[in-house]
């Protein structure tokens, strides 16, 4: 008898760019409930595109933030302030590097 060696199964959300995601769509990709978007959106963590929730559009780049978000305050513990808090400096050491990138030192 053959052993098998079983690899773990990945699973990704592979988004062009310019797609756009509903309310219902973020909240599938972020296995998280509308009212936790709702509240990202109102820390200012993502800011969608559309005047109201039922017609609320998401970009790619809110969909990484929000699953960033979701998964700090699910892992750490942190409250959506300090998820916010945590994307913002994030957000800042990304544009540090990206200026030692371009200035030749990184």
């Amino acid at each position: 008898m053959r052993s098998e060696m079983r690899l773990p199964q990945l699973a990704g959300i592979v988004l062009d760019e310019r797609a756009e995601l509903t309310l219902a769509e973020l909240c599938r990709a972020c296995a998280a409930q509308a009212e936790l978007i709702e509240e990202l959106v109102g820390e200012g963590v993502i800011e969608p595109i559309g005047p109201e929730p039922a017609r609320w559009r998401f970009t790619a780049v809110h969909l990484r933030r929000a699953r960033v978000a979701v998964r700090l305050q699910r892992d750490l513990g942190l409250n959506l302030a300090g998820a916010a808090l945590a994307l913002q400096l994030l957000d800042e050491l990304e544009a540090l590097r990206a200026q030692l990138r371009v200035s030749g030192r990184g």
